[in-house]
């Protein structure tokens, strides 16, 4: 007989959920067996309920995919309290995933090496910073399935997660999912200074700082040459509308 999913189970599920593109949710992708392996579960209970979760997800809605319909209260309260914290919720599934998969091995598979934030993060062990920082980053890619959003290079060291709303500037924002970009580290750079940003349609504004003046070839065909290119939009955790927005009036450098 099954036996029923504990709220510990469930939070590694979620975590999981978060970090694997939708097209991988199957039995037969090596993170699913492995988590299946450690719970003394199968592949397919774990891969039916990251697909439970997907039920939820608003976005995967609107573009007419479904999960499966067997999604249980308990499943829902553990998806409601994603979203309710993205920080305590983010920490307490790292630390429930670290444990149950190793922490070396969570260590080893966090490419590129990640670095402390500059910020009020003051109170906070490294420990907790670096699970928030590792969170984000796992859920951004997965999310816009390893490509930049707006030049789509795939390359995942040359692909950071980058914060919409500064680390700094909004704590509860920090590990949002949809406080994220996927972006190459170039578009990122130009993104996290406000020399670049999306208008209400998400297509690219380049500041005028970076097409004033003798401007390089390089320079010209990556930003001005690409302004009003209009953002990949991942298949899970959209953009927030409003972060574009707070962006777009306090950063971007128009």
């Amino acid at each position: 007989m099954p036996r029923n999913w504990t709220a510990h189970e469930l939070l590694i599920a979620m975590n999981v959920y978060c970090k694997l593109p939708f097209g991988k949710l199957s039995q037969s992708d090596p993170l699913i067996i492995r988590v299946a392996e450690k719970m003394g579960r199968t592949p397919s209970s774990v891969s039916m309920k990251l697909c439970n979760f997907a039920s939820f997800d608003s976005t995967l809605q609107a573009r007419g995919i479904r999960g499966l319909t067997g999604a249980s209260r308990a499943d829902r309260v553990m998806w409601d309290a994603f979203h309710a914290d993205w920080n305590q919720m983010s920490d307490d599934s790292e630390a429930a995933f670290e444990e149950l998969i190793g922490n070396e091995d969570v260590e080893a598979a966090a490419s590129p090496p990640i670095s402390p934030p500059q910020g009020p993060s003051e109170g906070k062990s490294m420990v907790t910073v670096r699970r928030h920082q590792r969170f984000f980053r796992n859920t951004v890619l997965a999310s816009y399935e390893h490509r930049c959003a707006l030049s789509r290079i795939a390359i995942t060291q040359l692909l950071n997660a980058s914060h919409i709303i500064p680390w700094k500037d909004n704590e509860a924002r920090r590990t949002d999912p949809t406080n994220g970009l996927c972006l190459h580290v170039l578009y990122d750079r130009a993104f996290d200074r406000g020399l670049i940003t999306f208008d209400e349609d998400n297509r690219l504004v380049v500041s005028p700082l970076l097409k004033s003046g003798h401007v390089p070839d390089l320079q010209r065909m990556n930003f001005a040459g690409q302004e009003g290119t209009a953002l990949h939009l991942p298949h899970r955790f959209t953009p927030d509308p409003s972060a574009m927005a707070k962006h777009r009036n306090s950063i971007f450098k128009g």
